[in-house]
């Protein structure tokens, strides 16, 4: 379904002056705070103009305010969490089978839910392919088959030349100074 916006003609849109007949990928990358906050941001602008928003997080419980937050509004489809989450370095080899299978079903199932959507947030999918949880070549396919109209979004600091290569806005993100490196730990509301 084509969300018609508020200003313009019927005829401007028809011929695509509004729409998004061709969606793009984007990739945010790097090593500094704030790929996922760009991301979301970006997923209220979509959702704020009325956008069918579906975000799917791999590597991340749900628990973020990000999440909270989009909780409250329509149009978005909020992915399962996965239920146990540790670092990848952290799980012994049953954990990391465990993990990889969660996250291979949760691709699929946004490979599902995708033509329902106009933008799709993949949360960590760089890391999940580096940490080989999910297979680099499946998130490819389903960059290749995506529904035409859809904005694909990928977070995650390393993505591969590949997934690089596939898309069309990537913006790193890179550390210059952050609080960690002085002793603060994460905060609730700003760092999650």
């Amino acid at each position: 379904m084509f969300f018609a916006p508020k200003t313009g003609t019927l005829e401007e849109t028809e011929r695509g002056v509004y729409g998004m007949e061709q969606g793009l990928v984007h990739i945010y990358c790097g090593d500094g705070k704030g790929k996922t906050t760009a991301a979301m941001g970006l997923c209220l602008r979509a959702l704020g103009r009325g956008l069918r928003v579906g975000v799917c997080q791999f590597l991340k419980d749900g628990s973020s305010g990000e999440i909270a937050a989009l909780r409250g509004f329509e149009n978005v489809c909020l992915f399962p969490a996965q239920p146990l989450v540790k670092f990848v370095f952290a799980m012994n080899e049953g954990e990391k089978a465990e993990a990889a299978a969660y996250c291979s079903r949760l691709l699929k199932l946004a490979e599902e839910k995708a033509p329902e959507l106009d933008l799709l947030l993949l949360d960590e999918a760089c890391a999940a392919v580096e940490t080989g949880l999910v297979a680099e070549e499946a998130l490819l396919a389903f960059l290749r088959s995506r529904p035409a109209g859809l904005e694909l979004v990928l977070t995650g600091r390393s993505p591969s030349p590949a997934l690089l290569e596939s898309a069309d806005y990537v913006s790193e993100i890179r550390a210059v100074r952050h609080p960690y490196d002085s002793g603060v730990g994460a905060r609730e509301g700003i760092e999650y």
